[in-house]
This record gives structure tokens, sequence and C-alpha cells, in this order.
């Protein structure tokens, strides 16, 4: 049973936690489709002679239809049905990933990871629009926590299929683009089967959840989140989308190594993920604020992050793979609290805050990735961009500690309307 759901009924949680499962295979899915490209980039850009720079241009495009989609997909989260949004979503850009597939030269791989980037932005508005309609302020952490953690599952099992296909049974990478681009049809009969229409009804506001509905302190909580996103996103899809690159390239693990590492990477940010929802979803049982449970959470994922620092002085090792393990781990379990506080903002309107947020974090770390490469190929190495990854997230941590209000809870009052 998953905390804070909307009736404590025991059918109810049983699909509340079923639902749950849906939407961490859906993350699973959209990980496994982003990811394809990130654990073949050493062969791709070598058929496509690519530089660094050419590479961080195709994270650059995602970013930017990713930017674009969260906002059109933000919007229409809020004013159509998510049942059928979702699916819809999740359909397109997995035929978009199966199609890439068959990119013959360097613009059709731009043209095919800008709209994976657009239609995969309907993820998260169309997520977070169900957890927060399931779930209640203090149990929304955890619950974006498992929701979250499906990113890790799906960036897992890519790893061992490109493994698989690529290493042990010497298939091209196309066909691993194709074999992934399909996994998403059974989760669409699922989630057809499994949802009702009613599941997506905002519930009556329960005692002690956050009054997300309040105007004071609106402008601070939305500079805080805004901050926060563009921090976190950014480092975590230069981790993302660099580190199988950076392992091979600049310390020489081969190929088969990597896929293997990138898996376990992939495992202990998952552990991370979860045990930031569930360590702020206890402080929180045991009488902390809201908020306080959340900072102190983010701070204590910050702190593996900080290990990046040291990056520059790293040579190959088992001290340089456990530093790039653990901020894997810090790096992904700020998200559940980054998501669980912008659903304190607004109760009607979560997908316009998620799809603005998200158009300004991704605008953001879609421009980094350029430049990130281009610092490569001048210093010859990637340490000093990893290094100021790390560092940067003590700017995120201040913001959600200086800017954002301490909350106000509800009574059993019913809500007011929220802007």
């Amino acid at each position: 049973m998953l905390p804070g759901g909307a009736n404590p009924a025991a059918p109810l949680d049983r699909r509340v936690a079923a639902i749950a499962l849906l939407l961490l295979a859906a993350s699973a899915i959209n990980y496994m489709d982003r990811q394809t490209l990130a654990n073949v980039a050493v062969r791709v850009t070598n058929e496509f002679s690519l530089s660094n720079e050419q590479y961080g241009r195709l994270e650059e495009w995602f970013g930017y239809g990713f930017a674009a989609g969260s906002l059109l997909f933000g919007v229409l989260a809020d004013r159509t049905s998510v049942r059928w949004l979702y699916p819809g979503a999740l359909a397109a850009w997995s035929l978009v990933g199966f199609l890439t597939g068959y990119a013959d030269d360097f613009q059709s791989l731009l043209a095919g990871r800008g709209l994976l980037g657009f239609f995969e932005a309907a993820h998260w508005p169309c997520a977070l629009k169900t957890t927060q309609a399931l779930l209640s302020s203090r149990g929304r952490t955890l619950g974006n926590g498992i929701l979250q953690s499906g990113t890790s599952v799906g960036s897992i099992l890519t790893p061992l299929v490109m493994w698989l296909l690529i290493v042990r049974l010497g298939h091209s990478w196309r066909l691993a683009f194709q074999i992934v681009g399909l996994v998403g049809t059974a989760w669409i009969v699922a989630w057809l089967a499994i949802t009702r229409e009613s599941d997506f009804h905002l519930r009556a506001a329960a005692p002690g959840d956050v009054a997300a509905d309040e105007r004071g302190g609106l402008v601070r909580k939305i500079v805080a989140v805004l901050v926060v996103v563009t921090i976190i996103n950014t480092v975590w899809q230069i981790l993302r989308a660099w580190v199988p690159k950076i392992l091979q390239q600049e310390h020489g693990y081969g190929e088969e190594f990597t896929l293997w590492f990138t898996a376990g990477w992939f495992a202990v940010s998952d552990v991370g993920c979860i045990a930031a929802g569930y360590l702020a979803w206890r402080l929180a049982g045991a009488g902390w604020s809201v908020k306080r449970s959340r900072v102190a959470t983010f701070a204590a994922c910050c702190i593996p992050c900080l290990g990046l620092v040291a990056m520059p002085w790293l040579a190959a090792g088992p001290l340089l793979l456990a530093v790039v393990l653990v901020a894997g781990a810090g790096a992904l379990g700020m998200f559940p609290i980054y998501y669980s506080f912008t659903q304190d903002i607004s109760r009607r309107h979560q997908g316009l805050v998620t799809g603005v947020a998200s158009f300004v974090a991704w605008v953001a770390s879609a421009w980094f990735q350029k430049p990130f490469g281009r610092l490569a190929d001048e210093t010859r190495s990637f340490s000093v961009g990893l290094a100021a990854a790390g560092a940067v997230t003590l700017v995120a941590l201040a913001a959600w500690a200086l800017l954002w209000p301490e909350e106000r809870t509800r009574s059993g009052a019913r809500p007011s309307h929220d802007p």
C-alpha cells in the first residue's frame, strides 16, 4: 500500500499500487528509448565521424524538443483526459525511437532526437497529475520516488539489451533502437485496462495536506522551482548522456565493461532515488515539517554529488568508479523532492506548472550539452565539466532552504480554488 492514498479502503489501495507500477514502467520505457543512444554513443560517433561537440548537438536537440513538448503537453494534461493523452504520447515517442534505427546521416539523427524529446515530454505532466490526484502531500515524495525510480529501471535494462544484441549476438546498433521502440505496446494495453477516468479526478484535500492554493510566497516558490530544476536537470542529463562515453574515451574502459557498469550505475541511482523518497516520508512521519524533511533529504543527496569535484585528480580505477556511482544516486535522488515541491504550488494546474518548469530546465540543459562537449574537445578531458556539475548542486540546496516559505497545512476544511 502506498502512503497517502486517496482512500484507505483496500480495493482502492490495490488500484493505487497498480497504477504506481504502471507509472514506474512508463518511466522505464521513457528512459529505455532515451538511453539507447548514450549506450551506443561510441559506435554512432565513429560511424558518422562525429566530434564530441556534434554528439552534444544530438543531446541539445533532444533537450529543445523536450522543452517545446513540455509546454504543449503541460497545457494538454490540465485540459484533456490524462487517461488517453498518456498512452497516445507514449505510442508516438516509441514510434520515433523505432524509426531512429533507420537514420542514415547526422541530420536524420538530429531530427529523430528532437522528435523523441518532444513526445517524451508528455510523460512527466501526465505522471505527476496522476500522483497528485492519488497521494497526499506527505506521501507524494515516496510516490514520486517510485515514479522516478522507473527511469533507472529502464536505464539498467538498456545497456543489458545493448550487450546482448550488439556484443553477444553481433547485431547492429540500429536493431537495438527498433526493439526498444516496440516495448511500449504492452504498456498501452495495460494502462487502458487498469485505469478509469475517475482515477484522475482531484480528491478533497486531507488534514495535514500542504495548502497549495495560497498566494503568499508564490513568486518565491516559482523562483525556487526554476532555479532548482535548471540545476538538477542539467547535472543529471550530463551524467546520463556522457558517462558511458567518458569511461571509454577518457579512461580507457572497454565497451563491454562500460555497458555492465552503466547498468550498475543506474541501479545505484535507483537506490538513491527510492532512499530519498523514503527518507523524506519517514522524516515527515516523525513530525518534521514537510519543507524541513524535504530540504534535509535534498542536502543528503548533495553530499555524493560533491565527490565529482575531485574528478580532475582521479585516474581510472576503483575510486573514480565509486565517485561516479554515488554521484548518480545523489543526482537522481533530488528529483522526487523537486516533484513534490511543484505539486504544492497548484492543485488544479499541475500540468502547466510541470510544463513551464520543464521548458526552462530543458532549454538550459540542452544549451549546456554542446559547450560541455566543446570543453572536452578543447581540454581533452571531461573532468572540469563534471567537477562544475557536482559543485553547482549546492546552489539548488540554497534555493530550497532560503526561497521556499514554510508551509501552511490544511485542517479538515475543504480547500478553496487555487490559482
